[in-house]
């Protein structure tokens, strides 16, 4: 007896493709760009205080991130700024923020714009 032919309900599942990986980065980009360092007038992303940003493929985002230094007043509450306004991507899934001091933050991880900006040459 021939053997009874089977049939996928759902479509395998497939990761995401580069290019919407980084369409999907750049979104998660623009959200962390609404978060700014109370003490200098300039977006934590373009500050240099975002080092690594990893995206999978169900859109779970992880972002490893510093401060200008260790003794940041806002240490407690800038991490959790940053979460919230990741977690208003459209589409995202989980996200997780890790705060590192290695390598420590200085100013050639700020954008030349804002060097510009802040007078920094």
């Amino acid at each position: 007896m021939p053997k009874p032919v089977e049939y996928q309900t759902e479509a395998p599942k497939q990761g995401m493709t580069t290019i919407a990986r980084s369409l999907f980065e750049a979104e998660v980009i623009e959200q962390i760009r609404t978060v700014y360092d109370p003490e200098i007038p300039v977006n934590v992303y373009d500050l240099g205080l975002i080092y690594d940003i990893q995206i999978d493929d169900e859109k779970n985002v992880h972002i490893l991130m510093t401060l200008t230094s260790p003794m940041c007043p806002v240490a407690g509450i800038l991490p959790g700024e940053v979460e919230s306004a990741v977690r208003g991507t459209p589409g995202i899934g989980n996200t997780s923020i890790e705060l590192t001091w290695d390598p420590p933050f200085t100013i050639e991880r700020m954008s030349d714009e804002v060097k510009l900006m802040l007078g920094i040459d």
